[in-house]
This record gives structure tokens, C-alpha cells and sequence, in this order.
């Protein structure tokens, strides 16, 4: 049986990248003892795209044993765990805006006995997260727009990534502090440096020519 792993720093290489024609060659590449599997869904309403649902969590369900970390960016997403944590997702996160009751809804994740996290989009400040983190094991800071892969990176994000480092280091909560969006050579450096721990990667993994070596770039990038 695999340990996941949750000791930072954890590379997460997102699917959105990938060729869902050939998707068990392209996870062949992650390792389940130390890489997290990122699935971005998302719904045409939150944000201007559309991806996929749990068919395909549960197509990555079945070639890989890894931990397989959900970024729901949809509309309603307490109507979706359920669907999410049966297709295979270990890590649910939910976003913030979305949310009417953000608290019932961590709360909600967690009872499908996933892992519950919560990310805030670049215009939503730290402090509008800083009740809730008690409640979750993850924090997204989100570096781009959420919408689509290969965006440019916001440096100034990571203001909020220092300041949720801060204020777990105050106590308040156990969380681990994710990013996602623009992560590659030299941004997951910068990421690293300002207390990120997991890092969202797509098109500077399975875009390049050759994935492994540019997963093993990341994971030396930051320390992994």
C-alpha cells in the first residue's frame, strides 16, 4: 500500500496538461511515494472553462496509486463531493468565492473522509481565509486566474503565501500552503523561497518535450 505524501516539498504535476489519449504513460512518470497527481475541474461558471468531472478522476484512479489532489472550480461544489470522493480523490479543495457557508462545506469534505482544502483566487486577500484555517489541510493560493493552463505567474501573490506561513507558525492551524498557476524554472524557486510547500505544475511538466526530466527539474527546484 502507498503512503501518500504530505511532508513538503511535494511536486503536483496537474493533468490539464496531459494527453488524456495516452493518460497512464503520462502518470507513469509520477512517483506515488513522493509527487501528488493535480486534477483541475472546472465548470464553465466559475471560471471561463471547461474541463472534466470524475470520469476522468476515476480514469486516474485507476493507473495510478498516487495521491490524487481535486481543484474544484465550480459553482455549488458541495454538490460534487460525493462524486469526486467515489472517482478516487484523496484532497478536495473548494474555493472560497464559491462557497456560500465556507465552513459547512470544509466541513462537508471532510465527511467524505477526503483530505479538505481551500484556495483563494488572486483578488480575494489572505485575510478572508484567515478564520477557516483551522479547518483545512490545504491552502491554495491561487498565482494566476483561475481558468486556464500557462498563464504568467503573480509574484505579488506570494505575500499571502508568507502570510499564511506566518500564521501558522502562530498556531493557526496545520495546513499545508499550496500554489498554482505560472509554477516552473525559476517561479517554483521563487515560490519555495516564500514558504510555498506544494507546487502545481502542468505545462512545465507535461508540456515539454520530455516530462520526467522536467518533473525531476521541479522536484530539484524545489527541493523535493
Amino acid at each position: 500500500m502507498t503512503t501518500h505524501p504530505l511532508t513538503p516539498p511535494i511536486a503536483a504535476p496537474s493533468i490539464l496538461s496531459a494527453d488524456f489519449t495516452r493518460l497512464g504513460a503520462e502518470l507513469a512518470i509520477i512517483d506515488p511515494a513522493r509527487d501528488w497527481v493535480h486534477c483541475d475541474i472546472m465548470d464553465h461558471r466559475f471560471v471561463p472553462n471547461l474541463t472534466f468531472g470524475p470520469l476522468v478522476v476515476a480514469a486516474a484512479r485507476r493507473v495510478t496509486p498516487a495521491l490524487l489532489d481535486v481543484h474544484l472550480m465550480v459553482e455549488r461544489p458541495e454538490t460534487m463531493l460525493a462524486a469526486f470522493r467515489k472517482a478516487g480523490a484523496d484532497s478536495i479543495t473548494v474555493h472560497l468565492e464559491a462557497c456560500a457557508d465556507p465552513a459547512a462545506v470544509l466541513g462537508q469534505v471532510r465527511a467524505t473522509g477526503a483530505r479538505a482544502g481551500l484556495s483563494i483566487k488572486p483578488g480575494t486577500p489572505f485575510s478572508a481565509a484567515a478564520s477557516l484555517l483551522g479547518a483545512i489541510d490545504l491552502l491554495l493560493v491561487m498565482t494566476v486566474e483561475p481558468g486556464f493552463g500557462g498563464q504568467a505567474f503573480m509574484p505579488d501573490m506570494l505575500d499571502k503565501v508568507r502570510a499564511a506561513q506566518a500564521a501558522r507558525a502562530a498556531g493557526a492551524g496545520h495546513f499545508l500552503i499550496q500554489v498554482d498557476g505560472g509554477i516552473g524554472p525559476g517561479t517554483a524557486a521563487q515560490a519555495r523561497a516564500a514558504g510555498a510547500e506544494v507546487f502545481v505544475a502542468g505545462n512545465a511538466v507535461f508540456a515539454q518535450p520530455d516530462p520526467l526530466s522536467a518533473l525531476k527539474s521541479l522536484r530539484r527546484e524545489i527541493g523535493a
